[in-house]
């Protein structure tokens, strides 16, 4: 009763559905686990804490504290006694493979 056609769309829907259902799982999960984060305070034990943890890394934590800007704060066009201020990232790539199909690094 079914042509192949509507085999493979069946298909195709059922395992885009099911690829689709898996990234939000993954994306659910981070999610939980950054509002989970603990909150650390800003203070001067906090270079021990990060000296002491497993790669001197904290995963997934919520700084407080008071910030400094470099420049001038930031205000907000919406809410006028909301300021911000611009953190520096810093972007480390670990290591470099070369893609032969797209010949790019």
């Amino acid at each position: 009763p079914f042509t192949a056609g509507e085999l493979l769309c069946l298909g195709s829907s059922v395992a885009l559905s099911g690829l689709f259902y898996y990234v939000y799982r993954r994306k659910a999960r981070v999610a939980a686990r950054i509002q989970a984060a603990p909150k650390l305070q800003v203070d001067d034990e906090l270079p021990a804490l990060v000296a002491a943890a497993h790669g001197r890394c904290l995963p997934y934590v919520a700084l407080e504290g008071i910030v400094l800007p470099a420049k001038a704060t930031l205000s907000s066009h919406y809410h006028e006694d909301m300021q911000g201020v611009i953190q520096k990232l810093l972007l480390k790539e670990h290591r470099l493979i070369w893609n032969s199909l797209a010949r790019s690094w």
